[in-house]
């Protein structure tokens, strides 16, 4: 993961705003980009986990990267299925993954939860419980709901801290990304077949994902 992202993360531009981190270098739709993060996209207890929560025929949404430097701010706070515009409290539309590569602690920019603040509601407590770091060693996941609030923390140590985000939306949800567009049919040919599904070459029941009535799988079937 480290060399396919390291051709990105030589020459690639930082944040344009303090969301994405003015010293944070993002790396979007990796599933584009590498077979390498298939692994985590893949996960077969993350998938589990997703499908219990969202229920089947769910989708990948988001595949990045984000590589903290020194010196970064803490994000504000935030849930990430926020442009979903249904009122709190609700079911989460999405669940996200945060891989560390790197090890997370409050020193480096470890992220920063409210447990149980996907239960909240549009108007959030006037007294916020105590925050919690949540700090793991590299090779660790934490899997959260799409309503829960959190942020990225300040990097105040020297060394970079990398994550990688791996998001799933509901079935009838739009993607963040566009997979389908990103990969193209000939690429989309050489995934793994659910990899397939997750990124839209799917069906959701009665017909939801068609292409002039069929399943879109037929496509990659064909021969051009």
């Amino acid at each position: 993961m480290r060399d396919a992202l390291a051709p990105h993360l030589e020459h690639g531009p930082h944040g344009r705003n303090p969301f994405e981190g003015y010293v944070t270098q993002r790396v979007y739709c990796l599933v584009a980009k590498s077979r390498g993060f298939d692994r985590l996209i893949l996960d077969s207890l993350v998938l589990d986990l997703t499908e219990r929560a969202l229920g089947p025929n769910f989708l990948l949404t988001a595949t990045l990267a984000i590589d903290l430097h020194p010196g970064e701010s803490a994000q504000d706070f935030h849930w990430d299925d926020i442009f979903y515009k249904i009122p709190r409290p609700r079911p989460p539309v999405s669940i996200s993954t945060l891989w560390a590569i790197d090890d997370f602690t409050a020193d480096n920019g470890a992220t920063l939860i409210y447990p149980g603040s996907h239960r909240w509601g549009d108007q959030f407590p006037s007294e916020w419980p105590e925050v919690v770091t949540a700090e793991m060693p590299a090779g660790s996941v934490l899997v959260y709901a799409g309503t829960l609030v959190h942020a990225g923390g300040a990097n105040n140590s020297n060394d970079c801290r990398l994550g990688v985000s791996i998001q799933y939306c509901a079935a009838w949800a739009r993607q963040q990304e566009n997979f389908m567009m990103a990969i193209g049919t000939e690429g989309a040919r050489d995934l793994a077949p659910r990899l397939q599904e997750l990124i839209g070459y799917s069906i959701h029941p009665p017909f939801m994902g068609m292409i002039d009535g069929r399943h879109p799988r037929k496509i990659l079937l064909s021969q051009g």
